[in-house]
């Protein structure tokens, strides 16, 4: 094979790559619109909406022990509404807000929560 033939192969090698860190961009920035104000941009909830519901911090390794992805999609989909510690913890359901996909990629965003 010539030179140019294992450059392109390569090439496509990386697509899939670029494809998926394009995917990623997209979801920190859904993240960024519709969860960070509330969970932080970093995920551990310490903001000022955050502090006041007390989340979790999604990067402790408890909680992420505790929440399988399937949990995490079904609190985006349907929404919490629950008392926590004497602390009201609202968020609205996103089920008709967004795409199957996004919600599939903020469950996964989640628990990459480091």
């Amino acid at each position: 094979m010539k030179r140019n033939g294992w450059i392109a192969l390569a090439a496509l090698a990386l697509l899939p790559l670029a494809a998926r860190a394009e995917a990623d961009k997209k979801t920190e920035r859904l993240w960024k619109a519709k969860c960070a104000s509330c969970h932080g941009a970093d995920g551990k909830g310490q903001t000022d909406q955050g502090q006041k519901m007390g989340i979790a911090d999604y990067t402790a390794a408890s909680w992420q022990a505790s929440h399988d992805e399937a949990k995490v999609k079904a609190a985006i989909e349907s929404g919490v509404n629950r008392e926590k510690n004497g602390k009201k913890q609202e968020m609205d359901p996103f089920k008709d807000k967004l795409e199957p996909a996004q919600i599939d990629s903020l469950a996964a965003f989640v628990k990459q929560l480091k």
